[in-house]
This record gives structure tokens, C-alpha cells and sequence, in this order.
């Protein structure tokens, strides 16, 4: 079975609360009226806007294409890095619709509730037609197309969630957190203007996920010289 392994980066729309449009305020303000904290406003917690699709944009995507028996297995991993979404949500369509005719799954951590909604959204905001890999609205949780390492670890309790990181450490995985994590990214992307620097962290993550869901399968973890980044060739 081949396997296409997924992780995204994501962050506001805009820099600031104060760069959003007066109506936009006042949405972002609803919908952080539930997330707020002690005495924290709106403005303050924007940073966080990014991990909301009606909020945020996607300026990263990894994929890792797992292949071949189980003595051949190769990893090839490639970036889409993008500060124009829609350019990159463009590219990533294709992708998406090459892997559906081999009848290739998605993998990744979490995508269930987040990646792949996530994706699906903001293709739509962006006035693109879904890939039919992702046009599953009409499916049961049960007959989607994807593999979850959490849902995996999860084994049916539906309130347990377990980070990536907590996963790799417990599975004696090296860590993709050794620069950089997910609440750094807005830091990095506005702040440092740092695109190149996000998209190393978001292919650590690829590559941990397919060593994660290799361990969680009863199977060899990839070496080295079986992980093959495109721009390496």
C-alpha cells in the first residue's frame, strides 16, 4: 500500500488584529470570546487566529510519499512553500488528484480533525474545486480515505489526545521539534519573514510521522538513505 504522509503550516491572514477590516474585528472578537483566558482580550490572543481556517492561511505543506515492499521501502519528501495560498493550494490539488488515481491514503497526525479540513476549507475559500480524494463531507468518520497516527493511538477513547512530540519521545523517535514548534511559526513567518525556516519544520514533521506510524505498525523505522527529499536530487 502506498501511503502519502501530510502535515501543514498555517498562520493569520493578516499580521495584525489592527491590519483586519472593522467587520473582520468583530468576528475575530466572537469567535475569541471562547478562547480567552483570565484577563486576555482578542487582540491579544491573535497570534492563535492561525489555526483557524476562516482566520488563517496556509503558507506550508509537506508530503511524504511512501513506496515499495517492505525490504525496498523509500520515503520521497517534498514542500509546497508558498506565500500566495491560492498558488499553493493549486499545486497541491494536482498532487491530490495524481494520488487518487493510484488509490494511494493520506496519513498524517491529527488530519482527521485538522490537516485535512483545514485544507478542504480554505480550497474552498480560495474558489477552487476540491480534489474527489478530499470530497468526503457526505462519508462516515469510518469511510474516509485516511490514516490518523493519533486516531491510531487513540484505540477508541475519543477525548485522549497525544502530541506528535509526546509520540516520538515515547517511541525513542528524534524529535522535529529541535528548532522550532508549531507555536513559533506566526513568530517566525511574520516576525523574521523566515519561509524556508517553517518549511524545514514542517518536513521533520512529515518524515516523523511516517517513522511514527512505521513503529506503531510492527515495522522498521526508514534509514537515512531510504528518505529521498526532491530537492536533494
Amino acid at each position: 500500500m502506498a501511503i502519502l504522509f501530510i502535515d501543514i503550516e498555517t498562520v493569520p491572514q493578516v499580521e495584525n488584529f489592527t491590519d483586519l477590516s472593522e467587520k473582520e474585528r468583530s468576528l475575530w472578537r466572537h469567535k475569541a470570546s471562547f478562547l480567552v483566558k483570565n484577563e486576555e482580550t482578542a487582540e491579544e490572543i491573535y497570534s492563535r487566529a492561525g489555526i483557524y481556517a476562516e482566520f488563517g492561511k496556509i503558507v506550508v505543506v509537506s508530503l511524504g510519499w511512501m513506496f515499495g515492499n517492505e525490504k525496498n521501502r523509500k520515503l520521497r519528501v517534498t514542500t509546497l512553500a508558498n506565500d500566495n495560498e491560492k498558488e499553493l493550494l493549486m499545486e497541491l490539488s494536482e498532487i491530490f488528484r495524481k494520488v487518487d488515481d493510484t488509490h494511494s491514503v493520506i496519513c498524517g497526525h491529527n488530519i482527521k480533525e485538522f490537516d485535512i479540513p483545514y485544507i478542504c476549507r480554505r480550497i474552498l475559500i480560495n474558489g477552487l474545486k476540491l480534489p474527489s480524494i478530499l470530497d468526503v463531507g457526505a462519508m462516515k468518520p469510518w469511510q474516509t480515505p485516511y490514516l490518523d497516527t493519533l486516531e491510531m493511538w487513540k484505540f477508541g477513547d475519543r477525548k485522549h489526545y497525544t502530541k506528535l512530540d509526546l509520540l516520538a519521545h515515547i517511541f525513542d523517535l528524534p524529535s522535529s521539534k529541535d528548532d522550532i514548534d508549531g507555536s513559533q511559526v506566526y513568530e517566525v513567518y511574520y516576525k523574521e519573514g523566515d519561509l524556508k525556516r517553517i518549511a524545514e519544520y514542517c518536513e521533520k514533521d512529515v518524515v516523523l510521522t511516517c517513522q511514527l506510524y512505521q513503529r506503531m505498525t510492527g515495522q522498521p523505522i526508514l534509514q537515512e538513505e531510504q528518505i529521498i527529499k526532491v530537492k536533494d536530487e
